[in-house]
């Protein structure tokens, strides 16, 4: 006997919002149950001697070290804009004007 039930199937599936037929609660219920066996198995295999992991082989960082480097001034920055107004970007307002 299966350790999920159809009501069980049911009540899952009305939580999921999902509509299934009588045939398929019974497809359903021996689906799950296997799946319950396949976790319980894992869970027979995994030990306390075992450190729990992320990734299946140890990752570094790939990431190169931050250097500081000269920026833009001002005017660079503003001499490729479409439009510059008191040493600022000037753009098209979006707010407060309602239609």
């Amino acid at each position: 006997m299966p350790s999920i039930s159809r009501a069980e199937v049911a009540h899952l599936a009305r939580l999921a919002r999902l509509a299934v037929t009588e045939e398929e609660l019974d497809l359903f219920a021996g689906q799950l149950e296997k799946i319950v066996q396949a976790v319980a198995r894992v869970g027979e295999v995994a030990d306390q001697d075992i450190p729990p992991t992320s990734h299946a082989v140890p990752l570094t960082n790939v990431f190169r070290d931050d250097l500081v480097r000269p920026g833009l001034v001002q005017q660079q920055a503003l001499a490729a804009a479409p439009a510059a107004e008191d040493g600022r970007f000037r753009v098209p307002r979006i707010l407060g004007e309602e239609a």
